[in-house]
This record gives structure tokens, sequence and C-alpha cells, in this order.
């Protein structure tokens, strides 16, 4: 029975399956973004977040367990700490996966995974952190005009002085 056999075979012997897992997870924790089919993106999906959620334990024994499936002690110690500063306080979905289009050789369809940005980065970037202060002509324009009534009269020094 194939019961609670997740993923899927790819065409490959199991060794080579995990061997090209284990590279392209290596190359998404490295590039954070990588090109491939849709089938290998949403498996590779599944270990890479697995990964992240290690980084995000940051006990011995997750380092252990990163250290045994990634093998690239440079990329673990990014996973352990940009990638965990990156991403603590978000619960999970690190990555994305977008739709490229189908690859020429073979029709294949074919994804771009990638790292999720980091929001306040992005924010900081695109400006949408705080409000811009407006100018004087800006809260000028802005105000809005009361309808039926006359423009306030502009007194010059002259008249003032008569006034008194």
């Amino acid at each position: 029975m194939y019961h609670g056999k997740g993923g899927r075979k790819l065409g490959r012997t199991s060794s080579h399956r995990m061997a090209m897992f284990r590279n392209m997870v290596t190359s998404v924790i490295r590039y954070e973004r990588i090109r491939t089919t849709d089938a290998k993106a949403k498996e590779v999906r599944r270990l890479t977040e697995k990964m992240i959620t290690l980084g995000k334990r940051g006990n011995l024994h997750a380092r252990r367990q990163a250290l045994s499936f990634v093998r690239d002690k440079e990329m673990v110690g990014k996973l352990f700490g940009e990638l965990t500063e990156r991403y603590r306080d978000r619960s999970g979905g690190y990555t994305r996966i977008i739709k490229e289009g189908f690859r020429v050789g073979d029709s294949a369809p074919v994804s771009i995974l990638e790292l999720i940005p980091d929001e306040k980065k992005k924010e900081k970037a695109s400006g949408k952190g705080k409000a811009k202060p407006r100018k004087k002509e800006e809260d000028a324009k802005a105000a809005p005009k009361a309808k039926g009534k006359s423009k306030p009269k502009v007194i010059k020094e002259d008249e003032s002085q008569a006034a008194q």
C-alpha cells in the first residue's frame, strides 16, 4: 500500500532525488531564487521551509539537523543568522513560486522559487513606512473652500493705521 508516502519521485532513484534536493535547497539559501520545473519547485519548497524553521529554532540539535541536509557550513550560517532574523515574526510561508511559462526544449512548465523578501526593507525602499510631510502649497490646495463666502479682506498697512 502507498499510504502516507508523500512526495514526487520525479523519475529518479531515491539517492539521486535526495542529492538533487540537497543541491537545490542549498542554491535557494545561497541565491534566494532558483529557476526550475513546477514539480521540483513544489518539492524543494517543502524542504526549504523545513530548513528555515530549523534555523528559527536555533538550538544545537536543529543546527546539526540542518548540517546533515545542507552540508555547506557557510549556508547553514546564513540560515541560522540572516534568514532567521528576516523571518522572525513570520510563522511559515517563507517562499513563493512564480509560474514562468514553458521550457523551450521539452515544453516542461517552469517556475521561479524564491525566498520572500523582508517587509521592513521593502517598506524602506518604497517609502511606505512613513507619510511625507506636506508642503504649504499642498495644504492651501487641499483646504476646502466655503461656498457662498467671499475671500477674507486683506488689510494694508495704511488702512490698519486709519482704522485705529
